[in-house]
């Protein structure tokens, strides 16, 4: 990895910027989804896509570094999740009925914002979001100009499970009628836990500390576990999407960034996909690398800002 390039000075990742616009966008079906945008648009349109049990406070300060770009920078919350909802009694469990919803929300969405201005158009993606991208561009929603995807959800990492009992013990809990409860515990105020939790996502205790904060100060976006029909969905998702055809039709220029470290997606399943995208560049990072690549220590967190940054000064100029 290169030295680190320097960007512009830190933002306050606990603050709204003052000059950015948060509201709902309505879905198709009536479901509100909550949206936020910030800058000028003078490069051009930035749509962010974020993951499982994410909010878009998390990555207030990636908003901020692409509209000082000049990118009029998008962003929402998944049904089910963040400040759009919740499907369930429950408030910390992330439900949802049926990973079609999400895609139904995401081609909707994006015909909306692909219409919506001039200039390139392009869609970054973490993790679940970048799944959903995937799987979206497959099913033939049409392309933006460029994407991005970062730690994208193409397969679950099961260990120490086999996927096939993973597989199983999910379609046993959804037939059993428990398919909307939490499929583990997870203990909020355990610091073991929350250490354990941080070091899957983050090295950075700091940044991994602002996803507490606003948890604890705005507990209507805060999520816990997924539901086991979210499991169930996302490990028939994942296949449905490694068996389509549909992959190597997409057409856009895209950039993978993956980690060998990563406890919660599959490196190797990004890794088959990557092969058979005509126009995909894959990179991957070792273990200096944990799930959340773009809210690392600034060492690799700032190679990977500078890396989408010159591929998309290249592909969408």
């Amino acid at each position: 990895m290169d030295s680190p390039i320097s960007f512009s000075a830190p933002v306050d990742r606990r603050a709204w910027p003052m000059d950015g616009k948060l509201d709902y966008w309505t879905a198709p079906d009536g479901w509100a989804l909550r949206r936020y945008r910030l800058g000028d648009g003078a490069r051009g349109r930035m749509l962010i896509l974020n993951g499982r049990g994410d909010m878009i406070e998390k990555y207030l300060e990636v908003i901020d570094h692409w509209a000082g770009k000049g990118w009029a920078v998008t962003t929402f919350d998944w049904r089910g999740q963040g400040g759009s909802g919740r499907m369930t009694d429950d408030p910390l469990v992330g439900h949802v009925r049926d990973f079609s919803d999400y895609i139904i929300d995401l081609k909707s969405f994006s015909a909306e914002w692909q219409g919506g201005g001039d200039g390139p158009c392009v869609i970054l993606a973490h993790s679940m979001g970048g799944h959903m991208l995937l799987r979206a561009l497959a099913e033939g929603m049409p392309p933006p100009d460029a994407a991005v995807t970062v730690a994208p959800m193409l397969g679950l990492h099961s260990a120490p499970l086999p996927r096939w009992l993973a597989v199983a013990i999910a379609r046993i809990m959804v037939g059993l009628g428990r398919g909307a409860r939490r499929a583990w515990t997870q203990k909020e105020e355990s610091e073991r836990h929350r250490r354990i939790r941080q070091r899957r996502l983050t090295h950075d205790p700091e940044r991994y500390a602002d996803e507490l904060w606003w948890r604890d100060h705005s507990r209507d976006v805060a999520l816990g576990p997924p539901s086991w029909n979210w499991v169930a969905q996302a490990l028939e998702s994942t296949d449905r999407l490694a068996r389509s055809p549909g992959v190597e039709r997409i057409a856009c220029p895209l950039l993978i960034l993956a980690t060998r470290a990563d406890q919660l997606v599959s490196t190797p399943a990004i890794r088959r996909i990557a092969a058979r995208l005509p126009h995909a560049r894959l990179h991957v990072y070792g273990r200096e690398a944990a799930h959340e690549i773009l809210r690392e220590l600034d060492p690799v967190r700032l190679d990977a800002l500078a890396r989408i940054d010159d591929f998309l000064d290249e592909v969408a100029p």
